[in-house]
């Protein structure tokens, strides 16, 4: 039982981290309709500002901070030199923009950085709990209270501002959200700043959590975020959040506790065929 409690709260962790990935992806892809594959390398470029921030500062706060700010400006140019001049063709030009684009990011890390892995040693000022004789280390509590304040950040933006109603309005028709005098642009614009930046807590947390940074930690991250925004349904962020959390408590209860010969990174995308086959406009998704 303390062995299952244990993998229990490490699955919970994990799906926390794939939430904050998901967060950004699900916000794109409810604005622009476009599958932002590249927000897996804005992931792996905040654990890389993240980490020579903390060399350099010490400081944590100015490691997040700064990793947010860097991977906020790489969002919203991502956004104006490859979206924007990509949006008159199909959806799949892009998509392949944005492959394109992960792909040129992963090839400068690894020859900035290099191509070996880096440690992250830094502790998260987060105190250890102890419950019923299991402890819970501060670096999942720090994960816990993190995407908490994250979710609960983004739940308020969303719902309690003008800018919620703005960029809900823009999510369901962008024509007609500009024809009502919203700046379409400035919208799509902050959707890229909010998500980029949650991508940098992210890949700070993914850096500690396993104190190791390097060039293609995003590359799994991309198409398995793909599949959870699929099984949460296509722009639905709540539907993201609790597949992520579902997804995450699964690979580690079925590969780490109940030792199923599956590999780790299928289950996502078994998880999408069945959802699919049973609801094929995803968990929360709407059908049109």
């Amino acid at each position: 039982m303390r062995l299952f409690i244990e993998q229990l709260l490490n699955g919970i962790a994990m799906g926390s981290i794939y939430a904050l990935v998901t967060l950004g992806l699900a916000l794109v892809y409810g604005i622009m309709r476009i599958l932002h594959v590249a927000h897996a390398a804005v992931f792996t470029i905040g654990a890389y500002a993240g980490l020579f921030l903390f060399q350099l500062t010490g400081s944590l706060i100015v490691a997040f901070l700064g990793s947010m700010a860097c991977c906020a400006l790489l969002g919203v140019m991502i956004e104006r030199f490859v979206y924007f001049p990509l949006m008159k063709y199909p959806p799949y030009v892009p998509l392949i923009g944005s492959i394109a684009v992960m792909l040129s990011i992963e090839e400068v890390c690894r020859l900035v950085a290099g191509p070996y892995i880096l440690t992250f040693p830094a502790k998260l000022p987060f105190p250890d709990v102890y419950l019923g004789g299991i402890q819970i280390s501060s670096t999942l509590i720090a994960v816990y209270s993190i995407t908490a304040a994250v979710l609960l950040v983004l739940w308020y933006i969303t719902t309690h501002t003008e800018l919620g109603l703005a960029m809900r309005a823009t999510s369901q028709d962008i024509s007609i959200s500009g024809a009502m005098g919203i700046n379409s642009h400035v919208i799509i614009t902050l959707t890229f700043v909010m998500g980029s930046a949650i991508a940098a807590i992210a890949g700070m947390l993914v850096g500690i959590y396993y104190n190791q940074v390097y060039p293609t930690m995003g590359t799994v991250p991309a198409y398995k975020t793909l599949a959870l925004i699929v099984v949460g349904g296509l722009g639905s962020v709540p539907g993201a959040v609790i597949a992520s959390m579902l997804l995450g408590t699964a690979e580690t209860l079925l590969i780490g506790y109940a030792n199923i010969p599956l590999p780790r990174d299928a289950l996502a995308f078994i998880a999408m065929i069945g959802v699919l086959m049973w609801r094929s406009e995803g968990l929360l998704g709407s059908s049109r």
